[in-house]
């Protein structure tokens, strides 16, 4: 009997497997990068989001029945998923520096064994290793998860402006996105895990926004009452400063961030919310840094999250040195404004030409960077001559020197005694993190020549152009720190050389380095500046770091935009700017859509004629007008298509006379709210899913009880600069363009919307006119 049991588990066990494996997506299911481009071009890809309410029947149907215990429920639920999102973050934050820090770990210990007897066969291995992790990392996102690739902030960007792109927030993108920045930052390439990160907590959010995804059986009903793209919107927000908070371990600057980079409308309530998340993340990261410094976590030591403790450095500066620290903004602005144009014309050439080759060809690529990568990170190191240890005796605290891949300035490599280090090793032949906090590295005077440090520039600044658009999830945060320390350093070295007689310490200017390179790379000013007080603990800088920034940003922006906005546009993004252009203010709404053919429907309209609308053509919002009393043509309302693709498709509503029904109590019996909610892990419902008779399609369809009778109207002579700053402050998706309104029915006033809820507007002194009174 036992044996028969055993057998049924068994066997239940195996069909189990088999169904979990048959819904992983194949590389036939998943779109490419070509597809995703063809769809994002051609109108398919990149499609507005809904934040407007639609206040149709159902709509208000389902906000009436909606108790004060459940509206209780709703508030506690935000704060629970604001919860959920930075403790999710934390854990894939913790999860991903744990698995980079060992690989490389087990990568340098190796690789330094072997070269105790053979540099060429520790070269070998070292090659190996790291094409073995860059071939993972770019597998996965071409046949898993091809929107995994890159930062995802762009796209995460275009979606709090209003611009889903289709498969940035799938669940299979969270997967690649996790586990492909394992391989390409652990593989050595010249990118960051902190881009992915926010894509990451992006991800996390908008999986707990709709309760899990059901394609993989992770779902829970009891966290799906956010249905509305701008619930969903204020989620993905709360993602995103989680995901700056778990790479830098800097929640306020994660705040800042989601803030100034990111969102496109911002509330009071988000804040809390946001701020938040962010602290959950940094109490759930400090703990995990806490147990793992009881070793617990194999290599992972004091270089596993990004903190780099300068405040044993420079106290104080003077006037003098401001010069040089400005001339490090503009060093910063023009190197960011090159690298921005740089990865534009590179990642544009590969997308058009390389890329629509096929997979292969994306494989191919990274691993022939990833081999030209451990080339010059091991092959440079070794024509470079040793320097010898500083005196001990001099400097107690100096632990010189130090094998590679070790936490830790002076690494020994290549050198012919035991008390000589190699400079260009300290920084090459590390990791990111480590070479960064070697760089930053306080009371460490003339550890690098001025030689190792340009030749580390020239060829690192390389390499992250041209690693910058391949086919593996890639940030540039760490990149351009590395980058902007270099020159900073650079810097510094001539500042102690000229200025002999000022407390000037080397690692400073390295920070100021790193600062000016972000801000003339990235564009950010606040949230950038208070993310470098937050990884380097050093407060005292704050104003240095504020002229370098502003210095860089303002030399950057000369020559072009921001790096996300240039590589929005490259993918075909369109972004909604926070200004409207100077040209919009001499133009009117009517010039804006004078060559558009508006389609509009009746309210009692014909299946077939339903049909034959939404085949010929791509619109997502349809006018519907009827006729008033005198013969006039009235505005009823705005049908979304895909309301119309539901009613459709569920032929519920389909009625044989055209005559119009009551609006009231229809949408009740006959549909909930949640069935018009678009999900935001599939491509919704499309024309080809509609499969009607011909008698089906000979019947009516009464649109008044599904259409948004409250659509946002502007007289056709209104600035187009004013339509701007409508459309984008509310988040629109259409708006209709009106001849002047002849007659005025009241004028509202602030005074006329301050009233409590129980208050009787009526009895209120409102600053009402009725034209049929005057």
């Amino acid at each position: 009997m036992t044996g028969i049991m055993l057998s049924n588990h068994f066997q239940n066990g195996i069909e189990t497997a088999k169904l979990v494996w048959s819904r992983l997506p194949s590389s036939d299911d998943v779109e490419t990068e070509e597809e995703l481009e063809r769809r994002v071009n051609g109108g398919g890809g990149a499609e507005s989001l809904d934040y407007e309410v639609i206040e149709n029947y159902a709509y208000r149907e389902a906000q009436a029945k909606r108790s004060k215990l459940f509206n209780w429920y709703y508030a506690m639920l935000k704060w629970l998923i604001a919860l959920l999102i930075g403790v999710g973050t934390a854990v894939a934050a913790v999860f991903i520096n744990l698995a980079v820090e060992n690989f490389s770990g087990w990568k340098y210990a190796v690789t330094f064994s072997i070269i105790q007897h053979s540099y060429f066969l520790g070269f070998v291995v070292y090659a190996i290793f790291n094409l073995a992790l860059v071939l993972t990392s770019v597998f996965i996102v071409t046949q898993f998860a091809p929107a995994a690739a890159g930062s995802g902030i762009p796209e995460i960007k275009g979606y709090l402006n209003g611009v889903d792109t289709h498969g940035i927030l799938l669940f299979r993108t969270l997967i690649g996105k996790v586990f492909g920045s394992i391989g390409s930052v652990g593989g050595g390439l010249a990118l960051g895990k902190e881009g992915p990160l926010v894509h990451t907590g992006a991800c996390i959010a908008s999986l707990l926004g709709q309760g899990g995804s059901t394609k993989y059986h992770f779902s829970s009903s009891w966290l799906r009452p956010f249905e509305s793209d701008r619930e969903r919107r204020d989620l993905v927000t709360c993602g995103c400063a989680a995901g700056v908070a778990a790479a830098f371990r800097a929640p306020v600057g994660g705040v800042l961030f989601a803030l100034e980079e990111v969102t496109s409308w911002w509330r009071s309530q988000l804040m809390w919310r946001v701020f938040f998340t962010s602290a959950i993340v940094a109490v759930v990261v400090r703990t995990a840094m806490a147990w793992c410094k009881s070793g617990k976590c194999g290599h992972f030591g004091s270089g596993g999250f990004i903190i780099w403790d300068i405040s044993g450095g420079q106290e104080d500066y003077s006037f003098k040195e401001l010069l040089p620290m400005a001339i490090i903004g503009i060093i910063g602005g023009l190197l960011g404004a090159l690298f921005n144009q740089l990865t534009l014309y590179i990642t544009s050439w590969r997308r058009n030409y390389l890329h629509k080759k096929g997979n292969r060809v994306k494989i191919i690529e990274v691993l022939l960077i990833s081999l030209m990568t451990s080339v010059i990170s091991f092959g440079l190191p070794l024509l470079r001559k040793c320097s010898p240890c500083p005196n001990s005796d001099a400097n107690p605290d100096i632990d010189c020197p130090r094998p590679p891949g070790t936490d830790g300035n002076f690494v020994n490599f290549f050198c012919s005694t035991d008390k000589e280090y190699n400079d260009l090793a300290t920084i090459f032949f590390n990791t990111q993190d480590d070479a960064i906090r070697n760089l930053f590295s306080a009371k460490t005077f003339h550890e690098y020549s001025a030689q190792s440090l340009l030749t580390f520039l020239v060829m690192f600044y390389s390499l992250a152009v041209v690693t910058f658009g391949t086919a593996v999830p890639a940030g540039q945060f760490v990149p351009g720190i590395m980058i902007g320390s270099t020159y900073g350093r650079l810097v510094g070295i001539f500042v102690v050389k000229y200025y002999m007689k000022l407390n000037v310490d080397e690692g400073t200017y390295a920070l100021l380095g790193a600062a000016s390179f972000l801000g003339g790379s990235m564009r950010m000013t606040v949230s950038l500046c208070v993310i470098m007080v937050e990884i380097t603990n050093n407060l005292k800088l704050l104003p240095l770091i504020m002229l370098v920034l502003l210095i860089s940003k303002a030399v950057g922006d000369f020559f072009n935009e921001g790096l996300y906005e240039e590589q929005a546009r490259l993918r075909g993004i369109p972004l909604l700017e926070s200004r409207p252009k100077q040209f919009m203010r001499n133009m009117i709404a009517q010039e804006a859509c004078k060559n558009q053919q508006v389609i509009s429907f009746p309210r009692i309209v014909k299946v077939s004629e339903i049909l034959y609308v939404l085949r010929s053509n791509k619109h997502n919002g349809f006018p519907v007008v009827g006729h008033g009393r005198n013969g006039e043509e009235l505005v009823i309302g705005l049908m979304l298509r895909s309301h119309l693709l539901v009613l459709v498709h569920s032929k519920r509503d389909f009625q044989s006379s055209p005559f119009p029904c009551d609006p009231r109590g229809v949408t009740s019996s006959r549909h909930i709210w949640s069935e018009f909610v678009k999900p935001i892990s599939s491509k919704g419902m499309t024309i080809d899913d509609i499969h009607l008779t011909e008698d089906e399609k000979e019947m009516y369809l009464d649109l008044a009880p599904f259409l948004n009778p409250c659509p946002y109207v502007v007289p056709e002579d209104m600035s187009l600069a004013k339509v701007y700053n409508l459309f984008r402050q509310l988040g629109l998706r259409h708006i209709f363009v009106v001849p002047r309104p002849s007659r005025v029915i009241g004028l509202i006033t602030r005074k006329d919307l301050l009233f409590e809820e129980n208050d009787n507007p009526a009895a209120m002194e409102l600053q009402t006119t009725s034209s049929s009174r005057s």
